[in-house]
């Protein structure tokens, strides 16, 4: 193996001193972050400018013990229904199918809760407007059947209850309002 020239030695060492401090240099960048207290600061400067807003959401928890109060409230009937509580997204945090609830069940429960808490009111309210505004039920996702139920907080929607597989609308509805209850003891 031929030896490198003293010259073609340093010129190879300063490429590579080079490289390796670009690399440095550009992670140190890549990483760099403001302190803690300032990052806070930030934080503050937003909400107190309105650049930030808050949400209120069910935990995990409450919206299990929603959706099983729901559904024991439809074994107490001996109905067989689906429940699921979504948050104030739409976004399913909660799905119970019952022993022996229907295949479509599931589904509609979800998108039965998806309107509730869209529109803030219990979806045999919103069928009532479907007479006045018959393309409502063209969105995506709704199901304007009675069932479900709106969970608030302050007036605004944080959840929605929705059940579905009992031989009625209200039925479902009243099961659903079960669930809701349950929060509010």
């Amino acid at each position: 193996m031929k030896k490198l020239s003293l010259r073609a030695r340093v010129l190879t060492g300063a490429v590579a001193a080079a490289a390796l401090g670009a690399g440095t240099f550009g992670a140190v960048s890549a990483n760099a972050s403001a302190p803690a207290g300032e990052s806070l600061a930030a934080v503050r400067a937003d909400a107190a400018d309105r650049n930030l807003q808050q949400s209120t959401h069910l935990t995990v928890a409450a919206a299990t013990q929603a959706a099983r109060a729901a559904l024991e409230a439809a074994e107490k009937d001996n109905q067989r229904v689906s429940v699921a509580v979504v948050d104030r997204n739409g976004t399913t945090v909660v799905t119970l199918r019952g022993d022996g609830a229907g295949p479509q069940s599931y589904e509609s429960a979800q998108r039965k809760a998806f309107t509730a808490v869209s529109w803030n009111a219990p979806t045999s309210e919103l069928v009532k407007r479907l007479e006045q505004a018959p393309n409502l039920k063209d969105i995506p996702g709704t199901l304007f059947l009675a069932g479900g139920a709106p969970v608030r907080s302050q007036g605004a929607p944080i959840a929605g209850i929705g059940v579905a597989g009992a031989p009625s609308g209200a039925l479902d509805e009243q099961y659903a309002a079960a669930g809701v209850a349950a929060l509010n003891k």
